[in-house]
């Protein structure tokens, strides 16, 4: 019989609180990808390759830079503090606490480095399928309400009752 983890009894975050912690983050990646994009249009307009990619070049560039920013924060801030800014402002955290640089990557690999895809024609709408169905599982895990990238990397977000 296997062990029980430590962080079993933890109670879990509410998946509200998930979503709200990375819609916050989102809205300070977001301002960054825009003003990347921005940067991008007038680099890619000077040297005259606006019009790659049918004027798409700028936008996928972005994604990509940010998608990539995003997934690198968000393991580099689970692996030293087991929260990233938007589940702090959610009194939310990762268990368990100290969790390995490792174990933090493949969460980030998982979810959310797919972001990075987001700003390619076509594979946008898979990445974006991606993305809800790993909203949808976490709904459906019950009791624990872990996503595919919780049980790659052996955690769950629970409340920080500290």
């Amino acid at each position: 019989m296997a062990a029980t983890p430590p962080w079993a009894d933890a109670l879990p975050a509410e998946w509200w609180e998930r979503l709200a912690a990375r819609l916050i983050e989102a809205l300070v990646f977001g301002v960054f990808y825009y003003i990347l994009f921005i940067a991008l249009w007038g680099i890619f307009r000077t040297v005259g390759m606006l019009d790659v990619l049918d004027g798409r070049l700028p936008g996928v560039c972005a994604w990509l830079v940010a998608g990539l920013g995003y997934a690198a924060y968000d393991w580099r801030a689970h692996s030293r503090h087991g929260r990233t800014f938007g589940k702090a402002i959610m009194k939310i955290r990762l268990a368990p606490r100290d969790l390995p640089p490792g174990a933090a990557l493949k969460r980030a690999l998982v979810y959310p480095a797919p972001v990075m895809l987001m700003g390619i024609p076509v594979v946008n709408l898979l990445a974006g399928m991606l993305l809800f169905g790993v909203g949808l599982l976490i709904l459906i895990d019950k009791p624990l309400e872990r996503g595919p990238h919780d049980r790659v990397a052996g955690t769950r977000v629970v409340k920080d009752l500290r």
